[in-house]
């Protein structure tokens, strides 16, 4: 049965009796054709240039008067990249038929093998092919174009090696790194957490449970040395059957400087407020209490026998309440700024915590760099932090051991909270308000915060912190 459909084909062949027998086997198997004969390369281009022509396919003798060769391929192939082009020819070299077929020509068929069914598939697959091609092609310029012209840096990485094998113009600017640089790095030479840089298995397990689109934040180096905080967005792609990952990282660096000092104005605001709370209820509240102790002495003498008991259960009372003002006054206002160290405010802080003598509580402190004022606010948050954590281990924990190690390594001060609690899984773990905030308190001052707990094995706290040099 014949084809249906409608074809129209260029034959480039100056030997007549080759044309008409293919022309006899096409017509044999298609129904509607329509056929154009060259019997030169003038005479063909002449055809492939006329715009009223439309073809589908072109059929190409390699041996014509006016050229031959591999010099005849490329000049049709470039006047018709977007056909395909099929070879037929009487010579069988097998050595141009694979090297004619990297000059983009679609197929290779020997004269005296062709039959009308094998020529009619031949121009059906290759019509096919060429139409998924162009497709693919199409695809790829578009992907292409999208990848090189985003504002946005993006690259792609080997999933197995982390090494980059593409990057376009907005990560070279952003960077500052040569395309042929990066071509030469993995993606953990810009990552600053040296717990990344230093386990890469870490990270590539990271990259692999996460293979649908991963979204997180990290710190980079750039060329120059600058740190700059990104979002990255990051999807699995296959290249050549390769396992590779897309990239893209938006700078947030601004944005997330413009958020610390939002937060830390925050944070000032309500040290400033409980400050004047503290303050008020030191300076007023307790010498209103003071006073009134010293009015119920002076009414000792005056008071019957029998009301004495009452008398002095009443200075009792405003004895407890000023101890209790006081208390909450301190942990309202810390005093190690203006009165006290702050080795006796974090002392004293956890004193309080265990008036009841609940817990064992062993306490290593080394605060030699601490005490340098450009840290105040690093003490304070400090302060903070160790508040919001003894709030939790008394709250959730079921602890009767609690260790305190604050330790300083280099420019970081790091402190571990360790109680020997319930524990609980941090993988399931919804955060509550009292770790947000410690995460919060953390990042403000460019921390790291690391939680260390399972069920029945209680938990560890752990808080680094950069501080400035003495």
């Amino acid at each position: 049965m014949k084809s249906i459909e409608n074809l129209s084909l260029l034959i480039i062949e100056d030997n007549l009796g080759d044309f008409i027998l293919i022309k006899n086997y096409l017509e044999e198997q298609i129904e509607n054709i329509e056929l154009h004969h060259a019997k030169n390369y003038a005479d063909a281009l002449t055809i492939l240039n006329n715009k009223d022509i439309l073809l589908d396919v072109v059929l190409l003798d390699l041996t014509l008067p006016d050229k031959r060769g591999e010099s005849l391929i490329k000049d049709i192939v470039s006047n018709c990249p977007d056909l395909p082009v099929i070879i037929l020819t009487g010579f069988t070299d097998i050595e141009f038929s694979i090297k004619s077929l990297t000059l983009k020509v679609t197929d290779y068929l020997l004269k005296d093998d062709i039959t009308p069914t094998s020529l009619y598939k031949s121009i059906k697959y290759n019509i096919e092919r060429k139409k998924s091609s162009r497709e693919l092609e199409e695809s790829e310029k578009r992907y292409s174009t999208l990848f090189q012209l985003s504002p946005q840096p993006m690259w792609i990485i080997n999933l197995k090696t982390l090494h980059f094998l593409q990057v376009n113009a907005a990560a070279i600017l952003q960077y500052k790194y040569t395309e042929e640089e990066f071509l030469q790095m993995k993606l953990t030479d810009i990552f600053l957490d040296n717990s990344v840089v230093d386990d890469e298995p870490i990270l590539q397990k990271q990259i692999e449970e996460n293979r649908n689109i991963y979204k997180g934040r990290h710190k980079h180096y750039t060329k120059s040395g600058e740190i700059i905080e990104v979002d990255i967005y990051s999807s699995p792609i296959n290249i050549n059957n390769i396992e590779c990952e897309s990239n893209i990282a938006i700078d947030v660096t601004e944005k997330v400087r413009l958020e610390h000092k939002i937060t830390k104005a925050i944070i000032k605001t309500q040290e400033d407020e409980r400050y004047e709370i503290g303050t008020e209820l030191h300076d007023n509240v307790c010498q209103i209490l003071a006073s009134s102790q010293l009015s119920l002495e002076m009414l000792k003498d005056s008071v019957s026998n029998e009301n004495i008991q009452w008398l002095n259960k009443s200075k009792e009372f405003i004895n407890l309440a000023l101890e209790e003002i006081r208390s909450i006054s301190h942990r309202l206002a810390p005093s190690f700024f203006d009165y006290t160290t702050i080795e006796e405010t974090f002392n004293e802080l956890l004193n309080t915590f265990n008036l009841e003598n609940k817990y064992t509580i062993d306490v290593c402190i080394d605060f030699i760099k601490l005490k340098d004022q450009k840290n105040s606010d690093i003490q304070l948050n400090m302060y903070r932090i160790l508040q919001e954590q003894l709030r939790n281990i008394s709250k959730h924990a079921n602890a009767k051991h609690i260790k305190l190690d604050i330790i300083s390594e280099e420019n970081n001060c790091i402190m571990k909270i360790i109680d020997d609690g319930i524990g609980f899984d941090y993988n399931t773990l919804k955060m509550g308000i009292g770790l947000a905030n410690i995460r919060r308190r953390t990042e403000l001052f460019s921390g790291k915060m690391q939680i260390i707990s399972s069920p029945g094995n209680g938990c560890q706290l752990i808080v680094f912190l950069p501080i400035s040099p003495m």
